[in-house]
């Protein structure tokens, strides 16, 4: 199985953290987040993974050598302009077409800098079960913008910080959930995405939903979530670690 790790970003609220290192290479308890990230798309069956990069390019390829990549087969596609989410797989789609066997196989796409207990063996299954193009994990909790969703699951558009919404399919009861930088993906999306340059991968999810392509949100409440962008978050991360919230 193949994946996506999304380290490009310049770390900017991690500050002064990331002043002479990528984010995906700040620590946690003494391990960084890059490998607490690779580690759990390991043990959920991931054998080959693209990282992109961007911020201390040169810093991310040297560690992964220097630790075998984890037992995993990795690529870095390095940035020289950052492209967002949405950019950066585009710009990353050959490592999930170059065979028959990866574009029929769905691929995870996961934020470096978010911590969870996500099942994501059950978030592959239940993208599976619901013959989805992309499936997103959501929780119910307060957010700086929401993804909308109808009662069947699927996405009908997003809420801004300023409470404007954007929808992009009709439904007589909208639900307000919280995006945690975890996807599941099927290749055929790749062929799908005709924005270019930069951009967020929420854009072709909305111009997609909107034609009717099954984009839906795997209800993730359960477990524990937590984004890693801020130093203060990086503490609590650490105490939750502590009290066994996480492994």
């Amino acid at each position: 199985m193949k994946a996506m790790v999304l380290a490009a970003g310049l770390g900017t609220r991690l500050r002064p953290l990331t002043d002479d290192r990528p984010k995906a290479l700040v620590e946690i308890n003494g391990r960084t987040l890059l490998e607490i990230t690779l580690s759990r798309l390991r043990q959920f069956g991931v054998t080959e993974v693209i990282v992109n990069a961007h911020h201390f390019a040169e810093d991310i390829v040297s560690y992964l050598s220097g630790n075998n990549n984890f037992g995993m087969m990795i690529e870095v596609s390095r940035e020289d302009v950052l492209r967002d989410t949405g950019g950066g797989l585009k710009k990353a789609a050959h490592f999930f077409l170059n065979n028959r066997e990866s574009r029929n196989q769905p691929f995870i796409l996961h934020n470096v800098d978010v911590i969870s207990t996500i099942d994501l063996a059950r978030m592959l299954a239940f993208h599976r079960e619901q013959q989805a193009l992309a499936t997103v994990a959501v929780q119910d909790r307060k957010t700086s913008r929401y993804l909308l969703f109808d009662d069947a699951g699927q996405l009908c558009g997003r809420q801004s910080q300023d409470g404007k919404t954007e929808a992009v399919r009709a439904s007589a009861k909208l639900r307000s959930l919280a995006f945690c930088g975890i996807h599941v993906i099927s290749p055929r999306l790749l062929d799908l995405i005709t924005e270019d340059g930069v951009f967020s991968i929420v854009r072709p999810y909305l111009r997609l939903a909107g034609t009717g392509e099954r984009i839906v949100g795997f209800r993730a409440d359960e477990y524990y979530w937590r984004d890693l962008g801020k130093v203060e978050n990086l503490v609590q991360a650490e105490k939750d670690l502590r009290s066994g919230l996480w492994r």
